[in-house]
């Protein structure tokens, strides 16, 4: 187990990457081209059930960490984070309108692309902590992993089925949205290719083996 201040150094990077994920996506959403894959699915639940855009983005996250673990992917830290704080930092971001709304074509498309970068450089720095993915991140590891395809087409894939479903319930749908769902994946992949980021490299250090690091600690104190 690593000491105290690399923990902390790795939080204080995971919380970072998360935040550079809800700037990307607060990003897609002020683009106005239409809402971003996962973002239609989210406006759809809110329509639905009448919660913030943040707080459908946190209640879908829960749900996709269910699951994550039916398919065999362990809950680490960053996967606890990743569901409670991107939602919020996504309703801080639009509550105090921190990040302009573009209304001409260019400058939003502009705007679009480097969000959806910034998705993945967010991803890089909270996924290369090792401590558990986000929810849809976890569940794309997980099918990169079984599947053995790009992170490109898995992503691209999840992305297409949310629209669908999001659509279905309500959500926006944009130019945009049909421009994220089929490119999302090559932008996360380029920015995984930029950090030279191999996402299934990550040794991931889940919260089942802090609970057994503490109880063998305990028991060791009580054997002294």
């Amino acid at each position: 187990m690593e000491n105290v201040k690399d923990t902390i150094l790795k939080f204080a990077r995971l919380i970072a990457g998360l935040f550079v994920c809800a700037v990307g996506m607060v990003m897609t959403i002020n683009a106005n081209l239409g809402l971003s894959p996962w973002d239609v699915f989210h406006h759809g639940l809110s329509k639905l059930t009448g919660l913030t855009l943040g707080r459908a983005n946190i209640v879908t996250g829960l749900s996709i960490v269910i699951l994550d673990i039916i398919f065999g992917e362990r809950v680490g830290w960053g996967t606890i984070l990743n569901m409670l704080l991107i939602g919020l930092f996504i309703d801080f971001l639009m509550f105090n309108k921190l990040i302009p709304i573009f209304d001409g074509f260019i400058p939003s498309i502009i705007m679009m692309v480097i969000g959806m970068f910034l998705i993945g450089i967010g991803c890089f720095l909270y996924i290369g902590v090792g401590f558990g993915s986000g929810p849809r991140d976890g569940l794309m590891v997980a099918l990169v992993k079984k599947t053995k395809k790009s992170v490109r087409l898995i992503r691209s894939s999840l992305e297409v089925v949310s629209v669908a479903i999001g659509y279905i319930l309500g959500g926006s749908v944009g130019i945009g949205t049909l421009i994220m769902a089929f490119t999302g994946g090559y932008f996360m992949q380029l920015a995984f290719k930029v950090t030279k980021f191999d996402v299934g490299a990550v040794e991931h250090r889940f919260i089942d083996d802090d609970i057994r690091f503490i109880k063998e600690k305990l028991l060791n104190k009580k054997q002294i």
